[in-house]
C-alpha cells in the first residue's frame, strides 16, 4: 500500500489546501514506523524533501459527493442507467457495481476479468459495449507499452 501510495502521489510541493494534502494515516505503531521509512527511503532515493504527513488515523470522511465515482459521474449515459437504478445518491455513492464499474473506467482491472463480471454489473447491453470498449483501449495501450519497454 504504501509503494502504491508514493507511486500515484505528488508531493515533492506543499499542497495548497487542506483538503488535498498528502497524508499516510496509520492505526498503529508499526503502521508509522512503515510509514515514516518508506518515506526517508522515497526521499533518498528522489533527492528531495517530500510534503508528506504521518498522522494517526481519527475518523473517516467521505468525500463529497461530486468526488465520488469520477469516472463513471464523465461517462453521462451510463451514469444515467446509474441513477435510474438507484435514485438516491448515497446508495449510488455505496453501490460495489457502481465502484467496479468506475474502476474499470479509470483503466484499473483487466478485460478479461471485466468480461468475467460484466453480467453482474447491472448495464444495459448499449453501456456493457461502452465499457468493453473502453477496456479494450486500456488494454491495448498497456500491451503496446510492454512491447515498446521491451
Amino acid at each position: 500500500m504504501l509503494t502504491l501510495f508514493w507511486e500515484s502521489n505528488h508531493n515533492e510541493y506543499p499542497s495548497w489546501s487542506q483538503q488535498y494534502k498528502s497524508i499516510i494515516f496509520y492505526h498503529n505503531d508499526t503502521q508509522r514506523v512503515l510509514a515514516l521509512e518508506s518515506k526517508e527511503g522515497k526521499e533518498r532515493e528522489r533527492g528531495k524533501k517530500l510534503y508528506a504527513e504521518i498522522v494517526p488515523f481519527t475518523r473517516f470522511y467521505l468525500a463529497e459527493d461530486y468526488h465520488q465515482k469520477f469516472h463513471l459521474r464523465r461517462e453521462y449515459d451510463m451514469l444515467e442507467e446509474f441513477h435510474l437504478m438507484y435514485p438516491k445518491e448515497r446508495d449510488f455513492i455505496n453501490s460495489t457495481s457502481a465502484a467496479r464499474v468506475n474502476g474499470y473506467l479509470a483503466g484499473y482491472g483487466t478485460y478479461a476479468a471485466l468480461t468475467r463480471e460484466l453480467g453482474s454489473l447491472g448495464l444495459s447491453e448499449r453501456a456493457e459495449k461502452k465499457l468493453l470498449d473502453i477496456a479494450r483501449t486500456y488494454q491495448q495501450r498497456e500491451w503496446k507499452s510492454a512491447c515498446q519497454i521491451r
